[in-house]
């Protein structure tokens, strides 16, 4: 992994996201979140890691305003956009072009949506495929165009909930990279939150935290959340 640069300002800029002792009680009385509080500060590759029943589908709902906290505070003055784990279940046409101008901002004219596509998809590695069918991707490339939506639509905080759950091997390492870069490019870098079972993924966070009972733990690095974990894996084997 190629190392970050130090931001001297960054103590000065605002939070990517940041959330106060919010709660959520789903109606059938399961309390999904509860009195969780984290802040994700700059711009990076930042990972969640818990079982399933945690709240991290309830959380990512929360933050990209889907459904609203019952108590608590959730600032987020980025736009969001979700990355589903199945990539079929969000890409609706049928070639890249036609799927992608509907994440595009309206208000541009046609031209400048054109060259929006063409560029976010250059962005994550599918540059010259706008007329493809989407029926003849493979798994990561669709995942990948699933991203390249999320950048067409200008959002700054993606959401990824397990990503490469559904990928090869080969597939999961280059979505991973691929995010990676767009967190970490020199201009404009994003922000992302992944949700991963995955313990090698950790490897490329920024951070990375447990969540357990609607609460995210500490954020700390990928490593040591891996290391802490590794144990734990190892015995449900």
């Amino acid at each position: 992994m190629i190392p970050t640069k130090t931001n001297e300002t960054s103590k000065l800029q605002t939070p990517c996201l940041r959330l106060e002792e919010v709660t959520y009680t789903w109606p059938c009385g399961t309390k999904a979140i509860d009195q969780c509080s984290f802040t994700i500060p700059k711009a990076g590759l930042w990972m969640l890691v818990g079982k399933n029943g945690s709240g991290k589908s309830t959380l990512f709902r929360i933050i990209s305003r889907l459904i609203k906290e019952e108590t608590g505070q959730v600032d987020c003055p980025l736009k969001t956009a979700l990355v589903f784990q199945n990539p079929d279940h969000q890409l609706l046409l049928p070639t890249c072009v036609s799927d992608l101008m509907l994440s595009v901002p309206k208000n541009l004219n046609k031209k400048a949506q054109i060259d929006l596509i063409k560029e976010s998809l250059a962005q994550v590695g599918m540059a010259e495929m706008e007329s493809r069918p989407i029926h003849t991707l493979s798994g990561g490339q669709k995942q990948k165009l699933a991203i390249a939506g999320a950048l067409a639509s200008q959002a700054k905080l993606l959401l990824l909930d397990e990503p490469t759950a559904l990928l090869d091997p080969t597939s999961q390492t280059n979505v991973l990279e691929t995010v990676w870069r767009l967190c970490h490019r020199s201009h404009s870098p994003i922000t992302a939150l992944w949700v991963t079972h995955r313990l090698s993924e950790l490897d490329l966070a920024d951070g990375a935290a447990t969540m357990q009972k609607g609460k995210v733990g500490a954020w700390k690095s990928g490593i040591q959340i891996k290391r802490a974990l590794q144990p734990l894996a190892a015995r449900r084997v």
